[in-house]
């Protein structure tokens, strides 16, 4: 493993990562940003809703993967306005700073964000590709892997509260602090490695901001595409594939570039929330038998799945400050979903009526549990997993002193808060509290 240990060495390296993706930027003669063009939304209504009311609909659940068979007109990296002062050597030494502690749970991935100008994601797998010497073992192109993240970053969409770029940047810290577990740091393989980050960055790759039963019941056509099932996962998954491909990033790899995007796409499904209480199952399992063999790919592949089950839903488990502000913007894009369904005289759904369901209630009320349902039985297992390790521990620390901090929010909070709901139905993810670690 290729480790850098000196802050000279990541100032360095940052600063040759800045100045070849602003290089990049220069030789962009001609940087067509093309619109995001829209699916063709059906209505459940559609007979009572007007052509000009559809179209704003169309606008607001548009998928850029699928609009667009190609990209290769659109530059290498994306265009951030005011990007040039990266260059400034505070904001340089500042990002290269945070970036010799990646490693540590209280990683403050919003700082993050604001010192790389809104290139978090970019410039932390290019960090952590290096890290782990992934670049020259898989022999990968440069351009080829800025040209690639730079796509996946672009497709996240920025107005989106929660499911944005930041938060695939926040999971892959998460992926990164789980991957050197002492428990799991020694028997990893490059390509577990490659794979558990790959999938980390791009498991939410094109969030449309509303969840699965929204597009199924305003009969989106990814729901037809991919049968009700997974759908948002899957399409995550696919357009990874896409962008692999697109890229080329693998492409000097054609013997094992298919069985990557299989394992890859494996990980990304794995997020689906409503499939919590198989994987858990299924880890209880082994735990109790004490039958996971990480000598096994098989086994070690299947830790991965539940890595990046915690990472995915680990804000619960950061520190107040962090995880606080990621329950607010989770909460903030349940409600854009409630208002949509207002709008179109849906039937709202569970979590997303801003006047009934308040972010303390949603964490931890009696119809949702976000941290109850869905964070703490996995990290309880995960903490038995790790025998238990000072992060788990400290973790688990924070999301228990977190479930009480809203806990009593809640019950400090408006009356609203009390109001129930005709059935209880699981949390589509995001929330909570954490914690820091070094």
């Amino acid at each position: 493993k290729r480790v850098f240990n000196s802050s000279s060495a990541l100032h360095s390296l940052i600063g040759t990562q800045v100045l070849f993706i602003f290089i990049l930027c220069i030789l962009r003669v001609n940087s067509c940003t093309e619109p995001r063009r829209p699916y063709r939304f059906a209505s459940a209504q559609q007979g009572e809703v007007e052509a000009g009311t559809r179209r704003k609909m169309k606008r607001l659940l548009s998928f850029q993967r699928y609009c667009h068979a190609s990209r290769l007109l659109r530059g290498l990296v994306p265009h951030t306005p005011g990007s040039l002062h990266l260059l400034d050597d505070d904001y340089l030494g500042q990002a290269a700073h945070m970036l010799s502690k990646v490693g540590k749970w209280n990683f403050d991935i919003f700082l993050f964000d604001r010192l790389t100008n809104g290139n978090s994601l970019v410039t932390l797998m290019c960090h952590l590709f290096n890290v782990y010497g992934l670049v020259h073992h898989f022999q990968l192109d440069m351009v080829k892997l800025h040209r690639f993240l730079g796509m996946v970053q672009e497709d996240y969409h920025s107005q989106n509260p929660y499911h944005n770029a930041v938060h695939a940047a926040d999971v892959t810290q998460a992926m990164y602090c789980y991957l050197k577990e002492p428990k799991l740091a020694e028997q990893l393989s490059p390509l577990d490695v490659f794979l558990g980050l790959m999938a980390a960055a791009t498991h939410d790759v094109d969030h449309p901001g509303v969840n699965q039963p929204f597009l199924i019941k305003t009969r989106h056509h990814l729901a037809s595409l991919y049968q009700n099932t997974s759908v948002l996962e899957s399409h995550h998954w696919r357009s990874t594939v896409g962008m692999l491909r697109e890229s080329r990033l693998l492409s000097h790899l054609p013997a094992d570039m298919q069985d990557m995007e299989q394992q890859l796409g494996s990980l990304i499904l794995a997020t689906d929330i409503s499939r919590q209480n198989e994987f858990l199952s299924t880890f209880r399992e082994h735990l109790d038998n004490q039958d996971l063999d990480l000598q096994l790919a098989s086994h070690r592949h299947f830790i991965l799945q539940i890595a990046l089950k915690c990472a995915d839903v680990c804000n619960p488990c950061r520190f107040w400050e962090l995880s606080k502000q990621w329950s607010e913007r989770v909460c903030e894009e349940f409600y854009r979903q409630g208002d949509l369904e207002r709008k179109f005289d849906f039937e709202i759904s569970p979590q997303c009526n801003q006047q009934a369901d308040s972010v303390p209630a949603i964490q931890i009320g009696n119809n949702y549990r976000f941290i109850s349902y869905i964070v703490e039985p996995l990290f309880e297992e995960w903490l038995r997993f790790t025998e238990p390790s000072p992060l788990s521990q400290n973790m688990m620390g924070h999301l228990y002193k977190n479930k009480a901090r809203w806990s009593r929010l809640r019950y400090a909070h408006t009356p609203s808060d009390t109001q129930t709901h005709s059935h209880a139905e699981e949390p589509r993810g995001g929330g909570g509290e954490g914690g820091d670690i070094s």
